[in-house]
């Protein structure tokens, strides 16, 4: 038994208490804000910041650039979500659940471009462009990063985005050493593909009524 709770958190004998307890707080309000975000609920956002600063924090600290990255968008993108959300016409929301149009899609090819340039540029600049995790990372970036847009403009394509971003981000921490972010990022795969099927009868229904 010890062989195993060694091999999943082995690597934490030489971590910081206070930074053991303040990734388990921002894993816990980041499954709350992917909680909410299945229910199309706007405490998504607040939740999501206290997580993302957090993790901002101990990612700089662990000097992991590309993952400290994709927090600090998360947390200016979650700004501009709440505010799309909170914007209503006649008691209703200005940007209800939809599908992602042709120049949105382009968007989202540009923003993904974008971003595996700019992660490649910082790695290189600073140096850590050292090995394979560089490259999955730059990868999960950018999808993470067309995902949390999509998101913010409340398109059913960014569960995809989330689904496929936290595939790979699972064995990525692993072995990253961080088995509770690891573990988050297993419980975001299935809320996703269950935030995605939610969505998705929520569109089914409004075009059966309309």
């Amino acid at each position: 038994m010890s062989h195993i709770f060694n091999f999943f958190f082995g690597q934490y004998a030489d971590y910081q208490t206070i930074d053991i307890v303040l990734e388990i707080v921002a894993v816990i309000f980041g499954f709350l804000s992917v909680l909410f975000s299945k229910k199309n609920n706007i405490l998504v956002f607040p939740t999501g910041m206290i997580s993302t600063c957090i993790f901002v924090y101990l990612l700089l600290k662990w000097q992991l650039l590309g993952d400290m990255m994709i927090n600090a968008y998360y947390f200016i993108m979650s700004v501009f979500g709440w505010y799309v959300w909170t914007r209503k016409a006649d008691g209703q929301p200005e940007n209800p659940i939809s599908r992602t149009t042709k120049r949105e899609t382009k968007i989202s090819i540009a923003i993904f471009i974008a971003t595996l340039l700019f992660v490649f540029i910082v790695y290189k600049t600073f140096d850590k462009w050292t090995g394979w995790v560089a490259y999955v990372d730059t990868v999960t970036t950018a999808t993470f990063f067309v995902g949390m847009w999509l998101m913010a403009k409340r398109k059913i394509e960014n569960w995809i985005y989330w689904i496929i971003g936290d595939l790979i981000s699972i064995p990525l921490y692993f072995y990253k050493g961080f088995t509770f972010t690891s573990f988050q990022y297993l419980g975001f795969t299935l809320i996703a593909i269950f935030g995605y099927l939610a969505w998705k009868k929520h569109l089914n229904n409004n075009l059966q009524t309309a």
